[in-house]
């Protein structure tokens, strides 16, 4: 795939939705991070169900700290892996207030340093609350990526450094969420909605639905 054909793909996909963002619930850089560490193996609609309760009464790290673990999981059991996910919060929380002054790091050593915060999550909240121009690569933009062409990989890693290097500059802030969507919605695992694709003439799928 050159670079005429990505540009195209991403021209498209921001003329189909030009201010597309996370559909997790937040309305703060301590909310997106709490709740794209309970997104992990979970869906976005089964974590804003949780977290909407969760933030009514807790959504700062002193506020969560003092529910402790127990009082953080009673809000969260509907969760996947919820036991060291309340760990890894509760533990999140206490470096953030005696290393951060209660704020979410904008870097991603300092972000990758908090328990419970792989390179993934940290990609999130670097593109999405400090615009930095981050992938972070989830199984949907994984499949997206290799079934394309836009960035062909075998790991993960590999799939997000090519797609930082071929997608053109001016589509890189907003492309996790396009892509991540496409995935979600259209170009979905067991049989892609080819038809309803917008790049579908430009993807190098070969087993189109169409």
């Amino acid at each position: 795939m050159n670079k005429q054909i990505r540009t195209e793909i991403f021209r498209r996909l921001q003329a189909e939705n030009p201010h597309p963002t996370t559909e997790l619930h937040y309305s703060s850089a301590f909310e997106l991070l709490v709740a794209v560490i309970l997104s992990a193996q979970s869906t976005d609609k089964g974590v804003n169900k949780a977290t909407e309760k969760l933030f009514a009464v807790a959504n700062t790290p002193e506020k969560v700290l003092a529910l402790g673990e127990e009082g953080l999981k009673s809000y969260i059991k509907t969760i996947g892996l919820y036991n060291n996910k309340a760990k890894h919060i509760i533990e999140a929380c206490k470096m953030l207030i005696e290393k951060h002054h209660s704020q979410v790091p904008d870097n991603r050593k300092d972000l990758q340093a908090l328990p419970g915060v792989g390179r993934k999550t940290a990609n999130v909240i670097l593109n999405t609350v400090f615009r930095q121009p981050a992938m972070a690569v989830d199984t949907h933009i994984f499949r997206v990526a290799n079934r394309t062409g836009i960035a062909k990989g075998k790991t993960v890693l590999e799939v997000e450094k090519k797609l930082l290097r071929h997608i053109p500059r001016e589509y890189l802030l907003d492309a996790h969420h396009w892509l991540i969507l496409l995935g979600r919605y259209i170009c979905v695992a067991r049989k892609p909605r080819c038809q309803a694709c917008v790049i579908s003439d430009l993807c190098e799928y070969k087993e189109k639905n169409l």
